[in-house]
């Protein structure tokens, strides 16, 4: 292919704003960007003195450049986040968690209203308060209503089964609506508590509080005075925690951004009705050559502008410093979003707090991965040391198996480079040895198909293939990889737990026959332990879910019980979880059900 004609091609580009795609020599795109002049923009990659070595390396792989014109600077950056979310090109800052956020959901329309995790699309019906920046806040917050306001959490089918109360009643975490031990009206009065306490209203439920503890004193009433006295003495002990808490409230995430070595964390602090409910960690993947700058405008594009539900965004998004495309981002973020968006720099006061806040978790957040990283490397380079390796090893990948008696294998492969687990590479194979449990046959399949298609796609291969399993399992596997041609490529060894099975004196399968016992002193068997309990955990949690589909399908496979009997066992436990965790004894008390079935039934669900 002819070399790229960067003048040529400068000649016939127009002064307009608009995106560009470079491509490389097999038609693959390397990067997507946006500019308000296109000639501008593009001509500066193609200067004699480029200091960047990521932008050098970029622009000699370029084979040819296409270029979209829009309308407006903020029409390209619309397309422009519309392209690299489609294509994922590789010289480009990537967004790499753009999972949905989590939110508490109150379901209003029902007599006797739920409180529950929710994730995903909104439906009428219900309110919705967050967003929270991940399910362990959304979790400690329910933990924390069910506690003050003893509102129910338990899905329909087992509220409205029930004949006598279960354990959230008996710890004082419900008030059992679900067999009348609490009018309607008083019911309903706690969840109007609850969500006015969500909605950031606490000052106002304290003070209603403190008027209902009174007139229950005043009355005599002893019992409900102290109940509420209870009640404020928990939500006064979270204010306390919420040391940020404002009276003028506000929706508002505090953006700010840490890069040291190569590595570049952006912290997003997230505030509803001024009172702050968390704060999220993203770990962008970079070139290590991008300025503070650069990383932060490409992730308020990605991240704001990417499929998110449009409510979760605030009117208000605080940065560290005014950024060159900001007018352009507001722009698309108000076509994108039919209102306007506020990217503010300069703030003071409780902005500036919330920032500040930001830039630590930040900082922080960096520093833990640096150290981790630090620390991963010398892993590294010990076990090279104890191997006698004579390349560097870099990436390692793991293969275990998990079955139950044979019963639904599956084969995990874990990856481990020196950034540490590499879960976007992560693979599970549902395996079907000859015999079931033969541990040796699906260990082999899963590595013959693994290694096939990453020869065949011209993938990234491993430094070390790590077998969890002795020497007869190492060397299934060494024979795959020898059939494949690749043992002068790809070192491997078995990790056996020795003959005391305790953890530290693990032994290390070679193929020349050398048996390694690194001792549990070792940094290389750290990692090594690190890497197997990572590709056990993963197989485990593959094979229980393909298990548990298989069990799943319903209850048509169980022997002797049909429609009726199934019937009346759902309406009796409200679903399959419930009557999973039920006992022989209560599984019997079901109309229809002898004792012999129960027997079956709870040796079908607990084998």
């Amino acid at each position: 292919m002819p070399e790229f004609d960067a003048k040529q091609f400068l000649a016939h580009c127009a002064r307009k704003p608009g995106v560009y795609r470079m491509i490389g020599a097999a038609g693959e795109v390397l990067y997507v960007g946006k500019a308000r002049d296109l000639k501008a923009r593009l001509g500066s990659y193609f200067q004699k003195n480029l200091t960047g070595a990521k932008t050098r390396a970029l622009v000699s792989r370029i084979a040819s450049v296409e270029t979209t014109v829009t309308g407006s600077e903020a029409e390209a950056l619309l397309l422009e986040q519309s392209l690299i979310k489609e294509l994922r090109p590789p010289y480009n800052i990537l967004l790499r968690d753009d999972k949905s956020y989590p939110y508490i959901k109150v379901t209003t329309a029902d007599e006797y209203p739920r409180i529950t995790f929710h994730r995903g699309k909104r439906r009428p019906g219900s309110r919705y308060f967050g967003p929270y920046p991940s399910a362990g806040s959304v979790r400690d917050t329910l933990a924390l209503v069910e506690k003050v306001f003893r509102v129910r959490n338990c899905r329909d089918s087992f509220f409205r089964n029930r004949t006598r109360p279960c354990l959230q009643y008996q710890i004082r975490r419900c008030t059992a609506p679900c067999v009348d031990y609490v009018t309607r009206e008083g019911y309903q009065e706690q969840v109007e508590l609850a969500m006015d306490f969500l909605s950031g209203r606490s000052r106002q439920v304290t003070d209603q509080l403190t008027a209902d503890m009174e007139r229950a004193a005043a009355d005599l009433d002893f019992e409900r005075a102290a109940e509420l006295r209870d009640q404020l003495a928990a939500i006064q002990s979270v204010q306390q925690k919420q040391n940020v808490e404002t009276d003028r409230g506000g929706n508002v995430d505090a953006v700010a951004v840490d890069t040291r070595h190569g590595l570049a964390v952006v912290e997003v602090l997230m505030v509803r009705q001024g009172r702050v409910l968390g704060h999220r960690s993203f770990r962008p993947d970079t070139r290590g050559e991008e300025d503070v700058t650069e990383i932060l405008e490409a992730f308020l594009a990605q991240y704001y502008l990417g499929e998110r539900d449009e409510q979760s965004i605030p009117r208000e998004i605080v940065v560290p410093h005014e950024l060159p495309g900001g007018e352009a981002l507001q722009e698309a973020l108000a076509t994108r979003l039919g209102r306007r968006i506020r990217l503010a720099h300069r703030v003071r006061g409780q902005r500036a707090a919330w920032l500040n806040m930001a830039r630590t978790n930040a900082e922080q957040s960096l520093q833990a991965d640096l150290a981790a990283r630090e620390h991963l490397e010398q892993r590294f380079h010990a076990l090279e040391t104890l191997l006698e390796a004579d390349a560097p090893i870099r990436r390692i990948e793991c293969f275990d198996i998990s079955h139950t008696r044979g019963e639904k294998a599956v084969a995990s492969c874990v990856v481990f480079d020196q950034q540490g687990a590499r879960k976007s590479d992560y693979r599970r194979f549902n395996v079907t040895p000859d015999q079931g449990g033969d541990d040796y046959q699906a260990l082999e399949e899963a590595v013959t198909r693994r290694y096939q298609r990453v020869v065949k796609e011209e993938g990234k291969l491993p430094d070390l293939l790590l077998i969890d399993g002795g020497k007869g399992q190492m060397q299934r596997c060494f024979t795959v990889i020898q059939q494949l041609q690749l043992d002068n490529r790809v070192l491997v060894m078995g990790i056996g737990k020795g003959p005391t099975r305790r953890p530290g004196l693990e032994v290390l399968y070679l193929p020349d026959g050398r048996e390694l016992v690194p001792g549990g002193a070792s940094p290389a068997l750290h990692l090594l332990q690190q890497v197997r309990d990572e590709a056990h955990r993963f197989a485990i949690t593959g094979h229980r879910a393909r298990r548990g589909k298989a069990r799943r399908s319903g209850l048509e496979d169980i022997p002797g019980v049909g429609p009726k009997r199934r019937k009346a066992l759902l309406n009796h436990f409200g679903g399959l979880k419930q009557l999973r965790n039920a006992s022989r004894e209560e599984l019997a008390r079901v109309e229809g059900i002898n004792a012999q079935t129960a027997e079956t039934l709870y040796n079908w669900f607990h084998e």
